[in-house]
């Protein structure tokens, strides 16, 4: 009784549900009139026939005859009874079975179970939540950072403007609220005073918004806004976004990145501090054929090799480890030892040819400025001549067409960037670009974590997860710290030596077995950095790990 009379107040205090409640008993009141005024002729159709009945007689003639139940125990037998039973019975048709209903559920029964959903979503967040997330919008990056949150123990608050929806979320577990992101007042329910972030993950217009209203609510937290197009980052940073991201950016050139060049160079991915990570394809060198611990590369060069791609899977380095035609090795060392091996091995397997970019949507965009600026050439494939200025370097068709990829030089590419945002024909592409040659290298974008494999599997040699890049990015900045990613699920990181491990040996601390991590460098503050430590090599606190 208690949780129904709080439910009844809830309903009666909104406006519109008192409106619509009127509007109901408007019809009932109309509906009983009609009942009363038929219940009261029945007497004088009836005295016409030369009948006389109760009062009771009438109302229950009535009620019987407007609900079709028809129990035929009262009946009438001149044209004028026949004619008045017709006009009850159709009376009753329209008013109590059709529109009694219908207006029964329009203006209370779904304003009731609005209401008593409204009650049960969500509506602030716990007084004592603090240095929690808040993030605006769900969507694959979102939903990646929200599981890279859960796995740390980060609170998070995500929300949610649509009733249903956020219902659905918090059935599925989310910790959600029914608030709309850019209203002011939703903040006073956020504890944006004690907030550690804010994530703006819509479009770019609704992002100034929230940002600007966040902002004005509390100065201090730190805005994360995601933006969609370069016009945009400087209206973002004007309304007091911290940080704009723009994943496409982001995602484009980390494909392009990726691209071996055709040689056997070194490509730098990435680096923290003086640890440079770089990948060189193994293909027409000495290399081939050999074990890493005959490959005499750390003697040689210095360099330390911590894994190897074998068609779109990486393999932790071993001595025993085989190179093959195919491997790209992934390479760590200071700037001076990945020169070195440039200067070994750079002269195998060069290659002149284009590389291939198929989708001319933002990444593929970002993607070609990348290559570009490595004084790289490449071909972009896209349907869209609006796209692109008419130049040599555009190929305006359909990727699915044989004819257009041959076109754009698929035969002779040594590389090819699959970057449209459908993962369906992303996965079809990398089919048809592996069936059309077999030593092509396939970089492909997924929007979504789930389809990865499939694409592996497809003959992608290397996949990057939109999401997972967008999450990574903004988890860093939440973290203060860089996390370089190799491919989806492979991440490069660093970690401050803690109690547990200091004073131990890397053998013994049993990282790579208790955590499947392996360390590729060690940062010595004192000594500087061991590229490829010593499995005997003795941890201090003042040491990272990386």
């Amino acid at each position: 009784m208690k949780y129904l009379g709080s439910q009844l107040n809830y309903f009666f205090n909104t406006r519109r549900n008192k409106t619509d409640v009127k509007k109901l008993m408007r019809f009932v009141g109309i509906l009983l009139v009609m009942y009363v005024t038929f219940s009261i002729l029945f007497h004088y159709v009836a005295a016409y026939e030369g009948k006389d009945h109760s009062w009771v007689t009438g109302f229950y003639w009535t009620i019987v005859t407007m609900s079709t139940l028809g129990f035929g125990d009262i009946v009438f037998h001149t044209d004028l009874g026949k004619l008045f039973s017709m006009v009850v019975l159709f009376s009753g048709v329209i008013f109590l079975l059709v529109m009694l209903p219908f207006t029964f559920i329009q203006f209370f029964y779904a304003p009731w179970m609005e209401s008593v959903n409204q009650a049960r979503a969500p509506k602030k967040v716990d007084e004592g939540v603090k240095d929690h997330i808040i993030i605006s919008e769900l969507n694959p990056i979102t939903e990646q950072l929200i599981h890279k949150l859960s796995i740390h123990n980060i609170d998070y608050v995500l929300l949610e403007q649509d009733l249903n929806k956020a219902l659905d979320l918090a059935d599925r577990e989310y910790r959600v609220i029914n608030r709309d992101a850019t209203e002011e007042a939703s903040y006073e329910y956020l504890n944006i005073d004690r907030a550690s972030m804010v994530v703006a993950s819509g479009p770019d217009t609704v992002n100034t918004n929230i940002t600007f209203t966040a902002k004005e609510k509390n100065k201090s937290v730190k805005v994360i806004a995601m933006a969609d197009h370069e016009d945009s980052v400087d209206i973002l940073e004007l309304s007091g976004a911290d940080k704009v991201i723009m994943i496409a950016d982001i995602l484009g050139r980390a494909m392009a990145r990726r691209t071996l060049g055709g040689d056997a160079r070194v490509h730098v991915i990435g680096h923290i501090d003086e640890l440079v990570i770089g990948e060189a394809l193994a293909q027409g060198t000495p290399l081939v054929g050999k074990r890493l611990m005959d490959s005499r590369l750390r003697e040689l060069t210095g360099v330390s090799v911590v894994g190897v791609w074998e068609r779109g899977e990486f393999f932790t380095a071993s001595p025993d480890t085989l190179i093959g035609e195919r491997t790209v090795l992934v390479i760590a060392g200071s700037v001076s030892q990945l020169r070195t091996y440039d200067e070994l091995f750079s002269i195998y397997h060069a290659s002149d040819e284009p590389v291939i970019i198929i989708g001319g949507g933002r990444v593929g965009r970002a993607a070609a400025r990348a290559l570009s600026e490595r004084k790289v050439d490449y071909r972009v494939v896209d349907k869209n001549p609006a796209l692109f200025d008419d130049d040599d370097r555009h190929i305006t068709g359909d990727a699915a067409d044989r004819d257009v990829l041959l076109r754009a030089g698929i035969k002779q590419a040594h590389s090819v960037l699959i970057t449209t945002h459908d993962d369906n024909m992303n996965i079809y592409l990398a089919i048809y670009c592996r069936r059309l040659n077999p030593d092509i290298q396939i970089i492909c974008r997924s929007t979504f974590d789930k389809n990865t494999r499939t694409m592996q599997r497809a003959g992608a040699d290397f996949v990057m997860s939109y999401a997972s890049m967008g999450s990574n990015a903004i988890f860093n900045i939440l973290e203060g710290q860089d996390v370089i990613v190799l491919a989806e699920g492979i991440n490069i990181f660093n970690h401050k030596v803690t109690g547990s491990l200091e004073g131990k040996t890397i053998l013994q601390c049993g990282i790579r077995e208790k955590s499947n991590c392996t360390i590729v460098a060690i940062n010595c503050p004192t000594g500087g950095m061991i590229i490829g430590p010593d499995p005997t090599h003795r941890l201090t606190r003042d040491q990272e790990l990386i």
